[in-house]
């Protein structure tokens, strides 16, 4: 089993409220090593330190496209001294997708901020969601993205619930980009069979409302959970030189706090070593 990161936004309404016992409840559960998603109003050092009482490790941040912009260098430099060695760009907003004119030029950008994190000593990964899915120039945007930039400058954090729900095997595309997906992220999601929605995006808003397995809705679930078939996506990420992976579940299953949904899901990966 590669080593097994928490993504921090799984549980962003408790850092808020507690930011250490948080801390310390995951590292609980048996969490060694986690991804941030932001600060919490804690600087660098405060958040090391955070980190350290509980026995945890940063290896990788989100941090937003726009954030890095204005200052790349202080940015990225704040979570590498936290110890992140991987920082991801997590989301792109409309206006910087490749259905804006900005596109080309947002591609321009992020080739920078890949060469700044390299010489900072860190390598920028791109983490998708279903949007890079569409076409783009005869081909997905996401491979238009990684063909525009090297693989020195950019590499993959492939997100398998989202890469399923654009229609690609997740374990096939991660195999796709082998010796270029560090890390992977692993999502798992109920959706009902068949049902492929043309704003998928509008389903996430159900998830606070639907039962489980309710007409029409869609969950994200706790790792081996959902529909997805984990055993071969650790195998492909494997196969493809991954060197970790990362449980991320954006809302909790309805019924279950994230706390236990983290829970879950590490028992169950453990379970399958």
């Amino acid at each position: 089993m590669l080593p097994i990161m928490l993504q921090l936004y799984n549980v962003r309404d408790e850092l808020a409220l507690d930011f250490g016992e948080t801390l310390q409840k995951i590292a609980d559960l048996g969490y060694r090593y986690v991804e941030l998603a932001g600060l919490y109003g804690k600087s660098p050092g405060e958040f090391k330190a955070g980190l350290l009482k509980a026995g945890l490790t940063a290896i990788s941040a989100h941090v937003p496209y726009r954030d890095m912009l204005g200052d790349p260098e202080k940015v990225m430099g704040g979570y590498i001294e936290i110890g992140c060695r991987y920082i991801v760009i997590p989301y792109l907003n409309e206006e910087d997708r490749s259905t804006s004119p900005n596109y080309e030029g947002v591609k321009k950008e992020i080739a920078k901020l890949g060469e700044i994190a390299k010489k900072l000593g860190a390598i920028l990964l791109y983490h998708n969601h279903e949007f890079e899915f569409q076409q783009y120039r005869g081909k997905y945007v996401l491979d238009d993205l990684y063909d525009s930039i090297p693989a020195d400058l950019l590499q993959t954090e492939i997100d398998t619930c989202w890469a399923n729900i654009g229609g690609v095997n997740p374990g096939e595309y991660i195999r796709k980009y082998r010796n270029r997906s560090p890390v992977v992220h692993l999502k798992d999601f109920y959706l009902p069979e068949g049902l492929t929605p043309e704003n998928k995006y509008k389903l996430i808003d159900q998830t606070r409302r639907a039962a489980p397995g309710a007409k029409g809705g869609f969950e994200f679930r706790a790792v081996g959970y959902g529909i997805q078939d984990i055993p071969s996506i650790l195998k492909a990420a494997g196969e493809a030189g991954a060197s970790w992976v990362v449980v991320e579940q954006d809302l909790p299953t309805p019924g279950k706090t994230p706390l236990e949904c983290a829970r879950d899901s590490i028992e169950y990966l453990k379970g399958l070593s």
